[in-house]
């Protein structure tokens, strides 16, 4: 409030001095009002302080300029006369006392309270994005765990496949015949398949143990982000859980400082969780692909194996069918041969004549009357005996052939016999081969989505 002065009269009667003395005090007193109300703050917050003496007081330079511009008292204005602007009526501006005000310890308690109050919304916002990435670890870790047992399924399946391949190896190798426990195709398909199931077992054990590797990565990184979660709710414990955890924008700040509410470890944390969910969703894609595959080269080899042993099969039927024939055709040529070596048998036996001479009938002794007749002029030599003897030696020469030939025609007959039990047989091992190979393979081992899309 600005102090106006009474106008003294125009006749002097003290002595200047006296009245130079006054008025310089009365200048001074109003300059020190005008200081002080300048020095007062525009709002009354918890940072205003009280100005001191020694700003309130004026410097004496200040003073004198005062004194030397001002020799006259300013006279009262009339109060009807009020400044205006532009606009129109200033509104009056509330005092502001130049101290805090009464209630400080209620503000400052507020303000207490709605400072907390952000930080542990900040906080909740932090928790509540650890625990979503916590819970996306944890799916990914579930689908992960999914592809690790699918690879184990894979696995005991290729097992499986190996210890059939074994068998049927150890099976093919009792083969009864000789020329039939020989290396074939289908012995060359067993070795090639297990050359791949070999390499896809070795194959699949590294993808498993990449896979075990990434669970237990994910499984720590899960753990720490729990851990982490449960460190920031330590100051929620007063905050309801169905508290919303603010507005749609995150407040959460992007750059971590080591006392706010968003730590350096919540940042680093959440950075190798998500390196690990990625790192995760590959492997898993590459699994997947690793598995697809080796159930393609799996199956593919089965039944290249198992096209082949029966193409083995048909061909050794069809062996079969033709020994059949042929040892049907030899056994009626042993037949045929046997009757008519009994036949050259029986004519050379006739040839030779009887045993004795007493059972030679008269009608051909070499001594009959008839030839001694006959033999009475010279040069009368009957050829009976010539004719007799060489028609002997070649019934003898025919007889031997004859012999030769059915002995070798039993001999071809046995052989036959033996390849046809052989080829039986070896039929019979390839097809109890192929009927173990097709009931043991478990085809519940891999995935169905996997086996049609190995189709």
């Amino acid at each position: 409030m600005q102090v106006q002065l009474v106008p003294l009269g125009s006749v002097q009667i003290g002595p200047a001095s006296w009245r130079d003395a006054t008025l310089r005090s009365v200048q001074r007193a109003q300059r020190l009002v005008r200081l002080v109300s300048r020095s007062q703050p525009r709002s009354a917050g918890l940072t205003q302080k009280v100005p001191s003496d020694s700003s309130a007081e004026p410097r004496g330079d200040e003073v004198q300029q005062e004194e030397r511009g001002q020799r006259r008292v300013p006279v009262c204005r009339d109060r009807r006369s009020r400044p205006q602007t532009a606009g129109g009526t200033r509104k009056p501006v509330a005092p502001v006392a130049p101290f805090p005000p009464s209630g400080l310890r209620e503000r400052c308690a507020a303000e207490s309270v709605a400072m907390a109050g952000e930080y542990m919304r900040r906080v909740r916002e932090v928790e509540a994005r650890l625990r979503r990435q916590a819970g996306i670890v944890a799916e990914e870790g579930a689908k992960l765990e999914r592809e690790r047992v699918h690879l184990e399924r894979t696995l005991r399946s290729i097992r499986t496949n190996l210890s059939i391949n074994g068998r049927s190896s150890e099976s093919r190798s009792r083969r009864p015949a000789t020329a039939e426990t020989e290396r074939d195709a289908a012995d060359r398909l067993l070795q090639l398949e297990r050359r791949e199931l070999m390499e896809l077992k070795r194959h699949l054990e590294a993808a498993l143990e990449d896979a075990v590797r990434q669970l237990q990565v994910l499984g720590e990184s899960s753990r720490k982000l729990l851990l982490c979660a449960r460190e920031r709710a330590r100051v929620l414990d007063l905050v309801p859980h169905s508290c919303p955890a603010g507005p749609n924008v995150s407040t959460v700040s992007i750059q971590p400082e080591p006392f706010s509410d968003f730590t350096p470890e919540c940042k680093q944390v959440l950075e190798s969780s998500s390196l690990a969910v990625r790192q995760s969703q590959l492997l898993r894609e590459k699994v997947r692909r690793s598995l697809t595959g080796a159930i393609t080269r799996q199956n593919a080899a089965h039944r290249s194996v198992n096209d082949g042993l029966v193409k083995k099969i048909a061909e050794t039927i069809s062996l079969q069918q033709s020994l059949t024939v042929t040892s049907a055709v030899t056994r009626h040529a042993v037949f045929r041969k046997q009757r008519e070596v009994k036949l050259i048998r029986h004519s050379h036996n006739r040839a030779q004549g009887p045993e004795s001479s007493g059972d030679v009938p008269s009608r051909e002794k070499l001594d009959r009357p008839l030839v001694q007749v006959y033999q009475r002029h010279p040069g009368t030599q009957l050829p009976e005996a010539a004719r007799l003897f060489q028609g002997s030696a070649a019934l003898r020469r025919c007889l031997q052939a004859s012999e030769g030939e059915l002995l070798r025609l039993q001999r071809s007959g046995l052989q036959l016999l033996e390849d046809l039990r052989g080829k039986s047989a070896a039929a019979q091992v390839d097809a109890s081969v192929v009927r173990m190979r097709r009931q043991q393979v478990d085809k519940r081992a891999a995935p169905a989505f996997l086996q049609q899309g190995a189709c």
